[in-house]
């Protein structure tokens, strides 16, 4: 389990005011803090501690409010509304799995943690079987790393706004998750098992850019790519999922509870 008490606010950095660094709380590794020893930032009128730093290397740069020191309330401004399903399913949502310098993109590797954490919980650890094309292209070696190989695999396809629900329906869907209330889709007047997925990484995957033009005398050959120049991007390596972002997500999730769970989680620390 992380560090901290439950039911923190987290708020970029440069949204804190009035607060000042407790230098003897700065506890960290090798490129900032981490937040091991605490709130380590003070409010600048009573000197309480109030919140959290964390700007360490490899992780998201934050602030966590202590709820027991702060108030929440509403601002004056009325809520705007948030975008629908549908808006989600236009091609701009995309996120490309791969940076310009041929790294992967690391909204990505997070992203397919928390999903695999999802994953696991719904299954319970079983093998399961990815539908063919972008999704085990680029997840079929994270899954690999993450559940077993076997019978009776549970099958698993993507679903959402604008793609629909695959038929046969799979047993278990991957489904985006809403980037502003954080809740799944979900297919009407269905009880199928979803995992959430970061809604760029699903337009990704539920919507592909394409891989060959469209001359206006036809279409190119199967298997013959564009010759453009510079060549898109291409990882050195398979995609690897964040394991903080994984370990994270499963230990809060109820399932975690059930003894095959268990065993699960205790089976993957060293």
């Amino acid at each position: 389990m992380s560090f901290g008490a439950r039911n923190r606010i987290v708020i970029a950095p440069g949204d804190s005011r009035s607060m000042t660094l407790l230098l003897e709380q700065c506890d960290g590794n090798c490129w900032g803090v981490d937040g091991r020893a605490g709130p380590n930032l003070a409010c600048e009128g009573c000197g309480r501690a109030v919140a959290t730093r964390i700007d360490d290397c490899g992780r998201w740069q934050t602030v966590w409010l202590e709820p027991d020191a702060v108030l929440r309330r509403p601002s004056v401004l009325p809520p705007a509304p948030p975008p629908d399903w549908d808006d989600l399913a236009r091609a701009e949502h995309r996120v490309p799995p791969v940076d310009p310098d041929g790294s992967w993109n690391r909204r990505w590797e997070t992203a397919v943690g928390v999903a695999l954490a999802h994953l696991v919980a719904v299954t319970e650890g079983r093998p399961v079987a990815l539908p063919s094309g972008p999704v085990t292209d680029l997840l079929g070696h994270a899954v690999g790393r993450y559940l077993p190989t076997g019978p009776d695999a549970r099958t698993v396809g993507l679903a959402g706004p604008g793609i629909g629900t695959p038929r046969p329906r799979p047993d278990v869907l991957l489904v985006p998750r809403h980037p502003v209330t954080g809740t799944p889709w979900r297919p009407p007047a269905d009880d199928a098992d979803v995992v959430p997925l970061d809604n760029g990484v699903w337009a990704f995957l539920a919507h592909p850019d394409e891989t060959s033009p469209l001359p206006a005398s036809g279409l190119l050959p199967d298997g013959v790519l564009r010759d453009d120049y510079p060549l898109p991007p291409r990882p050195w390596r398979p995609l690897t999922p964040d394991d903080y972002a994984f370990e994270y997500t499963l230990v809060r999730l109820p399932a975690i509870r059930t003894p095959r769970l268990r065993r699960y989680h205790e089976g993957r620390r060293p």
